[in-house]
């Protein structure tokens, strides 16, 4: 019996023992699968870098590891700054969003003398200084325009004016709005421009007349149609008075802006005689000044930048056929009293004072400075040989007469076409950084 005892109580413990020992090997693996991260990071060095007894190869790696350190935290330092960076700007933003703008300073008109006045083309080179002055003086005004030749930057220092209003359409398609006056600019009026989609131009100064005379008839609604001296095309008959009937080609390159602005005209006069629609036709003349767009092919634009690059100046045809040039602030006088007038005949805004082609090159070189050279070369077809204004209805009608001299207004045009150069080149250098740049390239898949 007692050995029965001591056999039982021997089978008892081995099998105790069994059990600890089982569940210490399993205690074992689970803690070699579940090893923390450190043991990870160790064991995966110890793979990237086999064991070595070479103390310099240590030294090596240690500073590696050091190094990578740093890196990842500047990289994160990075990444915190530039959030911060966002944040800033963001709220930047809202700063200038909620500050006020400061315009410049615009008279106060009572609702019985302020208009409401509409400016088709109104961000255009003529019609953007046609709204500085109609501001100015108090009007609320409303500028149209579908940005083919007109830029937001011509007017962008009246956005947000409680008296402004930019409307993005195009005047071949109606337009319901209630005005007072309309100032019909809106066309192409650079050979280039003109020329580019010469079917687009005809509907512009036929369909896009129609919209706005229908429009000033809805309304009553007194409206200056902004003819030009290509009505009379190549005269024959020197200087131009506004009882010359023309020398137009019909089918030539010019004639879908010259035949556009006939028939212009004839509209007017069919809704002032039909609708009784008070009509006042400007006849304007070559015209310079500041935001001339830089690019549009016409004489003044082309010799000045010309000049400011030191390249040749070039000359279309023999440099005999003939211009007048008036500064943008004349016509736009012009304008404005010619719509305050009583008269409705077509009146011509220009400068009398004629030069030929060649010396005005001359006189441009003069003034940029540098040593342009100047070049004939062929000329253009239809372009007129003499162009100078008969102004003595503007003279006797609208006691308005042109007063800036030439050499006053080309400095202030000059000095424009500069900066703009200037400009230009700061963004082509900022631009061709940033698409260099090393990082945007590895950024790129």
């Amino acid at each position: 019996m007692s050995l029965m005892k001591k056999r039982v109580k021997i089978g008892f413990v081995t099998a105790i023992t069994l059990v600890v020992l089982i569940y210490f090997y399993k205690t074992v693996i689970s803690f070699n699968s579940n090893s923390s991260p450190l043991a990870n990071v160790l064991v995966e060095e110890q793979r990237q870098w086999p064991p070595t007894e070479d103390a310099v190869q240590r030294n090596l790696q240690i500073a590696y590891e050091a190094q990578n350190a740093l890196l990842h935290q500047q990289r994160q330092e990075l990444m915190h700054t530039k959030e911060q960076l966002a944040q800033l700007e963001e709220k930047v933003r809202s700063l200038q969003a909620s500050t006020p703008r400061k315009y410049p300073k615009v008279k106060y008109l009572n609702y019985k003398n302020r208009k409401r006045i509409l400016i088709t083309g109104g961000a255009g080179f003529v019609g953007s200084h046609l709204v500085d002055d109609l501001m100015i003086q108090g009007h609320e005004i409303i500028v149209v325009d579908n940005f083919f030749t007109g830029r937001k930057r011509n007017v962008e220092h009246w956005l947000g004016h409680a008296n402004f209003e930019l409307i993005h359409h195009d005047i071949v398609n109606p337009l319901f709005i209630e005005i007072d006056e309309i100032y019909h600019l809106a066309s192409p009026a650079s050979p280039p421009h003109y020329m580019y989609n010469p079917v687009k131009t005809i509907k512009t100064n036929t369909m896009g007349t129609i919209n706005m005379l229908g429009l000033a008839k809805r309304v009553m609604a007194k409206v200056l149609i902004a003819s030009t001296s290509e009505v009379y095309g190549d005269p024959t008959v020197h200087p131009q008075p506004e009882t010359y009937w023309g020398h137009v080609n019909p089918i030539g390159p010019r004639a879908c802006y010259d035949e556009g602005k006939r028939v212009s005209e004839t509209l007017s006069y069919a809704y002032a005689k039909q609708e009784k629609v008070q009509v006042r036709v400007a006849r304007i003349f070559n015209t310079y000044g500041p935001r001339m767009h830089m690019n549009d092919g016409r004489v003044v634009s082309n010799f000045i930048l010309q000049a400011l690059r030191n390249e040749t100046i070039t000359v279309y045809g023999n440099g005999k056929q003939t211009r007048s040039f008036q500064y943008v602030s004349d016509l736009v006088d012009g304008m404005i009293a010619l719509m305050a007038s009583n008269y409705t005949q077509p009146v011509n805004l220009g400068n009398p004072v004629e030069q030929t082609i060649e010396e005005f090159a001359k006189i441009i070189r003069l003034l940029v400075g540098g040593t342009s050279e100047i070049k004939q070369i062929s000329a253009m077809e239809d372009d007129p040989q003499r162009r100078k204004p008969d102004i003595t209805r503007a003279k006797k009608r609208l006691n308005w007469e042109p007063k800036v001299p030439l050499e006053a207004g080309l400095r202030q045009t000059i000095s424009y076409f500069r900066n703009e150069l200037a400009r230009s080149d700061r963004f082509q250098e900022s631009s061709r950084k940033y698409f260099e740049s090393p990082d945007l390239q590895r950024s790129r898949p």
